[in-house]
């Protein structure tokens, strides 16, 4: 099940959650994206419920604010260039598949910015990597063929970029070596498609499962353009890091399948000279963000109980290099780390966090003290990713892209909290929906936190309907970042809505204990956080408490499927990419391991769990009318789990439609699909919600 953030932003932030979408667009935070429907039977998509035109005129959709996409930003190491990635648009002013990445020096009184780039024209270009002279910029284009990465180096100064591979396969992630001679890249080797359970399943007919294909850490050599695999050919790796003399990688690897493996990762030291591999930390536990110490002797990494590969939520934990037992150094954190980077001394750490519905940027030293150093009400992207930061090599310098419910995606740079703005593409760019709170509230022994975004026309003397949108994950959060074009919750805040996002028991943000707080209890105390959250919303805002709609993709389909078995208080669900029975899900969806952790055991161990948190064990306790959305080829939720919920409701004559949408994975891509989506859910929420008048006190 992937993050929240695959449903933010394509509908609204798991990762779900997040949340990397494609080797094209790496995005961790998991991203939702919608896509056309699917010629199905009649039973399913009646008549008049064909895929929605696209009207000329769309007052779902109009106004929505649209900005400019940024998604990664990187600091040279003298702290003295920043490089970023960002989405260019087309011709028609709409959002396009094409990036380039630009580089602007901090010293300059006024940021301009240099174009970097493989060629004239628009292509997919990302991932830029600094090299340690703080001169060059690796980085991955598909100039030479449209969906084909190969791996480019150019001056940081400007110039004509050098080709380094004619690879046919998936490439991701460059790092320069210590020395500046040699780069790593991640490869994966005539791959049949994306890679990650996000993606469309691969359609297999006769004997099927035979083929994996592993990614593995190639080595190029940035002058002669030379490159050789060096991991084991059975071993996928998720990620690596340089030794500082430049001998060793530590990798974050498994072997099998790379979309169900990484639950089972283990921590390696690569010799590269032998090709040598040690295994070095068996953890028992999620890992990610592997980072080599200045002196050699540490490795550092995040771990902990972790719902999605890229929605990295978790503890800092450091092992010696050599081999020995790993120490937690933040056993009471009260956030969970995101990112990490080691000072120059090794004795500290400075990491960014989900924290109490935001982020921030802490640090921790080899006593076992952490202190937080900065935190806001906001979202923050930079090396990698979604809830990162980017360093200079003394760790006085930050780069970032800052975004939040009412301020659009800028990059940002300089000391920690005293950064300016670099980028003013958005300027003048206002919310197209209401304000947005952060609520507290207590359920059992938590204190939950959520946020509640208001009707953009909101009128105090007015009562409004209620959406719970619940995230993916369940190891993720909702965060306040900017709404976008492609946002459902913004579309549901111009329409009328108050809109409520709790982040309950499961989710990251408070720390390991209650990101475990829902392990073998699907369902249940998760549940009560979310209704004691809208009793909350209820107290707070004029809501009115028969006109509340409850809505969410991944974990969030699996808790909207949950709920309406539970609780006949919501009058509207929409159910998107759901699990509606666990027992079933076991043997369908690519991702079993991940089940584990949270279930205990196999379900062919321990049914009796699976099915004690199953939607279908309830099913004749539901009233509510619910539309399910799903992806034909979603490998992580997959359709027959939404054709079981369907059915079962048509079986009741409970009031329900589905739609499966041809040809998508879990992410969904089209931009006119995203927008299906949108209109769907809010069409199903106002025909259910808005039946009568809004009520006045």
């Amino acid at each position: 099940m992937k993050s929240g953030s695959a449903f933010m932003v394509a509908l609204s932030p798991r990762p779900v959650v997040f949340l990397k979408i494609v080797r094209l667009f790496p995005i961790p935070s998991r991203l939702l994206v919608l896509s056309v429907l699917l010629v199905v039977p009649d039973s399913v998509v009646r008549g008049q419920d064909r895929p929605l035109a696209e009207p000329a005129s769309d007052p779902v959709l109009e106004g929505l604010a649209k900005a400019h996409g940024f998604r990664e930003t990187t600091i040279s190491p003298d702290g003295k260039r920043v490089a970023w990635v960002e989405s260019l648009q087309g011709k028609d002013g709409t959002p396009s598949s094409h990036s380039a990445i630009f580089v602007a020096n901090l010293g300059d009184s006024e940021a301009k910015t240099l174009r970097i780039s493989a060629g004239d024209g628009d292509c997919a270009e990302h991932s830029p990597a600094w090299s340690p002279d703080s001169e060059r910029l690796a980085f991955l284009s598909d100039r030479a063929k449209e969906g084909q990465l190969q791996l480019y180096v150019a001056r940081a100064a400007g110039g004509e970029a050098k080709r380094l591979t004619n690879l046919t396969g998936f490439l991701a992630d460059p790092r320069w070596s210590s020395d500046g001679k040699r780069l790593g890249v991640l490869f994966t080797e005539n791959a049949p498609r994306d890679a990650g359970p996000l993606q469309p399943a691969t359609i297999e007919t006769g004997e099927v499962g035979e083929t994996t294909y592993y990614q593995r850490l190639a080595l190029c050599d940035p002058e002669a353009g030379k490159v050789r695999q060096v991991s084991p050919a059975d071993l996928y790796v998720y990620e690596y890091d340089w030794s500082p003399d430049g001998k060793q990688c530590a990798l974050c690897a498994a072997h099998g399948s790379g979309d169900n493996n990484w639950y089972l990762a283990k921590l390696y030291v690569l010799t590269l000279a032998s090709e040598e591999i040690k295994l070095l930390l068996d953890p028992r536990m999620q890992i990610a963000v592997p980072r080599w110490s200045p002196d050699g002797k540490t490795i550092a990494f995040i771990g902990g109980l972790m719902s999605d590969e890229g929605a990295t939520g978790g503890d800092i934990y450091t092992v010696p290099a050599s081999g020995g037992m790993p120490r937690n150094l933040t056993p009471d954190l009260d956030s969970s780390a995101s990112w990490l980077a080691w000072q120059p001394s090794s004795k500290e750490i400075i990491f960014s966090e989900h924290i109490d519905g935001g982020c921030g940027i802490a640090q921790a030293d080899m006593d076992g003290r952490f202190k937080h150093l900065w935190k806001g009400a906001e979202a923050i992207t930079g090396e990698g990713g979604s809830f990162a930061a980017s360093a200079s090599r003394d760790g006085q310098t930050f780069a970032l892209i800052r975004q939040s419910y009412q301020q659009p995606p800028e990059v940002w740079a300089g000391p920690l909290g005293k950064w300016k703005a670099l980028t003013r593409a958005n300027r003048g760019i206002r919310p197209s929906w209401g304000k947005a709170e952060s609520l507290h509230w207590k359920s059992d022994s938590f204190r939950i936190q959520g946020w509640l975004l208001y009707p953009q026309e909101f009128d105090p003397g007015r009562r409004y309907p209620l959406a719970v949108q619940v995230h993916g994950g369940p190891a993720w959060a909702t965060m306040p970042r900017w709404q976008g074009e492609f946002s459902v919750d913004g579309a549901l805040s111009r329409c009328g809505y108050f809109v409520f996002f709790p982040n309950p028991r499961g989710s990251l943000g408070q720390g390991q204990r209650f990101t475990r707080a829902n392990v073998k209890d699907f369902g249940y105390g998760d549940l009560r956080d979310i209704l004691a959250g809208v009793d909350e919303v209820l107290r707070v805002a004029p809501v009115d408490k028969d006109r509340l709609g409850i809505g969410g993709w991944s974990y969030g389909g699996y808790m909207t499927m949950w709920a309406v078995t539970q609780t006949n208080r919501f009058r509207a669900a929409v159910a998107g990419a759901g699990v509606a029975n666990w027992q079933s899900y076991y043997g369908q969806n690519g991702i079993d391991q991940w089940l584990i952790p949270y279930f205990g055991a196999a379900v062919y161990d321990d049914p009796a769990v699976y099915a004690r948190s199953s939607p279908i064990t309830f099913i004749k306790q539901v009233k509510t009318p619910t539309l399910i959305l799903v992806g034909e080829r979603d490998v992580e939720c997959p359709l027959p789990q939404s054709q079981e919920f369907h059915h079962a409701l048509k079986t009741l004559k409970v009031t329900t439609k589905l739609v499966v949408y041809a040809g998508e994975g879990h992410a969904v891509m089209k931009p006119e699909h995203r927008r299906d989506i949108i209109r769907r859910w809010v069409a199903w929420f106002d025909q259910e919600l808005q039946a009568n008048k809004p009520k006045r006190d």
